[in-house]
């Protein structure tokens, strides 16, 4: 956990480390992109070369300090935790952030709180934290990690640095994947075109154990879809909730990538660039009767299985829905 184990978002690291360089840490960033695309890894890896006993601009990683940070049991680096699913309330801020950012750091230098899932913070927490990035003490540094800057406040992003997450080069992805991984040249290919320039999507996949049977779960379950019928629909659901269910998020973004693969096809005619190659055959003819509104409406519906799940609905009853909606459009 630090940056020379980071692969890609070299933008990002410079400017941490020229602010280390320069003694112009800020006390508040925002480190802006989609999930898995590295944004924990590189606040943790700014926070504990921050609070490194050594001052340099990168980790010693044989102090104490570091040694804490790895463990994840350093007292000045907090995580502001939320119990609810989608929503980081004004008594989440207030608890875990200002209420405690007075009190000066236990040991280090600086006392770091990292919010996850920014996004969700409600009006009221925006605001509540707010009032501390206005004033905060010289100790304090504030990284809001997000998917998106639209549900933050301008006023909030006014004040802090952003900063965004961008794709890891494909090269670079199949790299790592093949140095940390025991799997061949295919399913990296396979991994690395399905997470699309995010290497934690492309590790979830190549680690994934049910990686075979999730693959062709997908493959089945969309070259059948029209023709199945309500038996054919449980067997598929029974599957998904036996075998599934820490994997439901890549399930669904195998589903997404169908319908690109359809899409790639529909508008350039090339094979080259599809990811499900060895099923061309149904893809190209799904391709000819499938719109492009059609297309969009089933990523559409996708999309809200994924937040369906996210809130915790059931599997079954999110994936007859979904499952049912893909068939009619």
């Amino acid at each position: 956990m630090d940056f020379q184990h980071i692969v890609g978002h070299e933008d990002i690291i410079r400017h941490f480390k020229a602010s280390i360089e320069m003694k112009r840490v800020s006390h508040a960033y925002i480190i802006c992109g989609e999930a898995d695309s590295g944004r924990r890894t590189l606040a943790l890896s700014f926070a504990k070369t921050l609070q490194c006993e050594e001052g340099s601009i990168d980790p010693c990683n044989k102090c104490t300090s570091c040694k804490q940070a790895d463990s994840g049991n350093h007292p000045d680096i907090i995580f502001v935790d939320h119990e609810k699913p989608q929503l980081v309330s004004v008594e989440d801020i207030r608890t875990n952030l200002v209420n405690t950012v007075d009190v000066k750091p236990y040991s280090s230098r600086y006392k770091i709180y990292i919010i996850e899932d920014g996004e969700y913070m409600n009006v009221q927490a925006q605001n509540a934290l707010l009032k501390t990035i206005e004033e905060p003490p010289a100790y304090a540094v504030i990284i809001i990690l997000t998917t998106t800057l639209d549900r933050l406040l301008p006023t909030i992003i006014s004040r802090c640095i952003t900063l965004s997450t961008k794709p890891v080069k494909e090269r670079d992805i199949f790299d790592y994947l093949k140095e940390n991984f025991n799997i061949d040249d295919q399913k990296a290919n396979f991994c690395v075109e399905y997470a699309q320039g995010n290497l934690g999507k492309a590790i979830k996949l190549a680690s994934n154990e049910d990686y075979d049977r999730l693959v062709r779960s997908v493959i089945n379950l969309e070259t059948n879809i029209y023709k199945m019928d309500a038996e054919s629909i449980a067997n598929i659901i029974t599957e998904c909730d036996k075998h599934f269910k820490i994997s439901m998020s890549e399930y669904l973004d195998l589903m997404m990538v169908w319908y690109r693969d359809i899409l790639m096809l529909k508008v350039t005619g090339k094979i080259d660039k599809i990811m499900f190659k060895e099923q061309v055959l149904t893809i190209r003819e799904q391709s000819k009767y499938l719109s492009f509104n059609e297309l969009e409406d089933k990523a559409r519906a996708i999309d809200k299985a994924k937040i369906r799940l996210a809130a915790n609905a059931k599997l079954e009853d999110v994936m007859k829905l979904l499952i049912m909606t893909l068939k009619e459009i």
